[in-house]
């Protein structure tokens, strides 16, 4: 599962490190985030035109068929294993896959029924990376249209095991151009990308429980207090 997810990169590196085009002026909305939660907006990359293009859309996912968005609180993932099989998932996974960008997420350890230790996850580089999503979009009775994701995840590497039995794909930067290439239908091929990423480029610090409310979002929400 993932719940929870930082974007605190500078926009500069942002749009450096994904070379969209911003015809809507997201970037111009975007500020660090060190607590995102699902209902929240955050920055996504789908292709649009044979062009990036930046979109910021709302976390969890209300398929365009959906009668209200409330079906999107329970579509925050999306098992890359049944993918093909979900109706919810099935024509966005052929023709609607976005980049949800970040630069960690959360994780909660949980020694005994009482006590959940936050832990945030990133690459030991400390570069941002994008994690493999779905989007679609909704028309609500007005007539207003609203972009929605959801997280792909996978069975857990062996740095998330002890912690989760899954964790969200995080894509190689090698693979971000095929999963977003509408014009590609190789199902097989793109399920082969939604693999663990490899422990040995990952790290796990703690931090502190203030994360646990997604009513924080301040820099001391990424601050160590410990160590795995």
């Amino acid at each position: 599962m993932c719940g929870r997810i930082t974007l605190t990169t500078d926009k500069d590196d942002i749009q450096s490190r994904w070379g969209f085009i911003d015809p809507s002026g997201v970037l111009d909305l975007i500020k660090p985030r060190f607590n995102i939660s699902p209902s929240q907006n955050s920055p996504t990359v789908i292709v649009n035109q044979d062009n990036r293009e930046l979109k910021m859309m709302r976390w969890g996912l209300i398929p365009f068929w959906a009668k209200d968005m409330s079906i999107g609180y329970k579509m925050i993932n999306a098992k890359s294993e049944t993918l093909n099989e979900k109706p919810s998932f099935r024509k966005s996974f052929k023709d609607k896959r976005c980049l949800v960008l970040a630069d960690g997420f959360y994780e909660w350890k949980k020694p005994d029924k009482k006590t959940k230790i936050p832990l945030r996850f990133v690459l030991k580089s400390r570069e941002p990376f994008a994690f493999a999503g779905l989007w679609d979009q909704w028309k609500n009775p007005d007539g207003e249209i609203l972009l929605s994701f959801t997280i792909i995840t996978t069975h857990a590497n062996e740095l998330m095991a002890p912690i989760h039995d899954r964790m969200p794909v995080v894509l190689h930067e090698k693979d971000e151009s095929k999963w977003i290439d509408p014009e590609f239908k190789d199902t097989e091929r793109l399920k082969s990308l939604l693999q663990p990423y490899p422990s040995d480029k990952m790290e796990a610090y703690e931090v502190s429980t203030i994360v646990n409310s997604p009513k924080n979002d301040s820099p001391k929400c990424i601050e160590p207090v410990g160590s795995m």
